[in-house]
């Protein structure tokens, strides 16, 4: 296992992914190559243009997934697959194992990173013999001690979503991560309702996270648009995972909460942006602000003044510009005496001010 740049970040390739690196942007494929291999490859190349940084597939089939039965326990009574058997929906949203050596190929080529989420044992063998480098663990399995820690074993980085979990059992499966000596773990926030909407983020349970693991933390976002992952990003996020797909009028289970290249290249300049706001810890004038430095206060001659006479309210006034003395020597200079004569106007200096009038002692 390669060694992390410092605590509280992993590696990916080349990639470190934590705290004061680029966020580390996600397109999550899912089923939304509508069973063609075109369209998946389609997908990785789009998602490449649109600014992301990884592609996602998930490698499972329905029996890996279920069983295929009809009683009232593997049947959808609500939400976006309402109506649906287990079965039948992962027959049709599943991404044919034959195809994936193919499309980390193709994202080799596009210049992507590219990883999957396994559900069972299986699937995380046959990833490991294609060369997976990287792994998910769904918000559904994260109560899958025995899942997670086969995984964990093989020593490869993990992003690991926590939708729905406790804090014991996210705690538990991460300490099935840590126990198997694997400490490239990923926490990300999720929200499991498809769509999701912001109201149910609960983004400071994300940023709690970070806190209490020291681990990288992020979002795995279902809903459309860029307020989550901004809020997200601004609060410490170092991952954003979206699923993605060509166009939503290609009808897929995962089509309806997906977002189309420009939508999601629209929110990558949103998180990047946002990232860039964010910053470091900085005071004074930045970059941008140092030009109207001169429009700030400063101590001005506002009445002609003849030399030595008396600086007074009436003469000396506070105002813009920032030529003058600092307006923190403003009771210190009333009182005082003119060295020479001063032009309304004139910034006011310290060697044009003396502590008597001529002739005192």
């Amino acid at each position: 296992m390669k060694e992390t740049a410092r605590e509280g970040t992993i590696r990916i390739g080349e990639r470190v992914i934590g705290s004061g690196e680029p966020v580390y942007i996600i397109a999550e494929m899912s089923a939304n190559h509508a069973g063609s291999l075109a369209h998946a490859k389609e997908i990785i190349h789009a998602a490449r243009e649109s600014g992301a940084d990884c592609v996602k597939i998930q490698t499972y089939t329905a029996d890996t997934m279920t069983i295929d039965c009809r009683n009232p326990y593997f049947n959808i009574t609500e939400g976006t697959w309402k109506g649906e058997n287990l079965y039948g929906l992962y027959q049709k949203a599943y991404t044919p194992w034959e195809w994936q050596a193919e499309l980390k190929e193709e994202a080799h080529k596009a210049g992507i990173d590219f990883f999957s989420t396994p559900f069972d044992h299986t699937s995380v063998d046959f990833l490991e013999s294609i060369g997976m480098e990287f792994y998910k663990i769904a918000s559904f399995e994260l109560v899958d001690i025995p899942l997670i820690r086969y995984v964990a074993s093989k020593g490869r980085p993990i992003i690991m979503s926590t939708g729905m979990g406790t804090l014991e059992e996210i705690r538990e499966a991460v300490e099935a991560v840590r126990d198997e000596g694997n400490d490239q773990l990923a926490l990300l926030r999720c929200a499991s309702a498809y769509p999701a909407v912001s109201d149910d983020m609960n983004l400071a349970a994300m940023a709690a996270l970070g806190e209490m693991f020291h681990l990288p933390v992020g979002l795995s976002d279902h809903s459309m648009g860029s307020v989550g992952a901004v809020a997200a990003v601004a609060l410490g996020g170092c991952i954003i995972e979206k699923h993605f797909c060509l166009d939503r009028k290609i009808k897929n289970p995962d089509s309806s909460f997906s977002m189309q290249p420009e939508e999601f290249a629209s929110m990558v300049r949103d998180v990047r942006a946002a990232q860039r706001s964010i910053g470091s810890v900085s005071f004074g004038a930045g970059k941008g602000e140092e030009g109207n430095l001169a429009f700030r206060r400063s101590l001005f001659v506002v009445r002609d003044i003849r030399a030595g006479e008396q600086l007074t309210k009436e003469n000396i006034r506070i105002i813009r510009p920032a030529a003058g003395l600092a307006p923190k020597y403003y009771d210190q200079v009333l009182g005082k005496y003119a060295a020479t004569d001063l032009k309304r106007g004139t910034p006011l200096r310290w060697e044009m001010v003396r502590e008597r009038e001529e002739g005192q002692r």
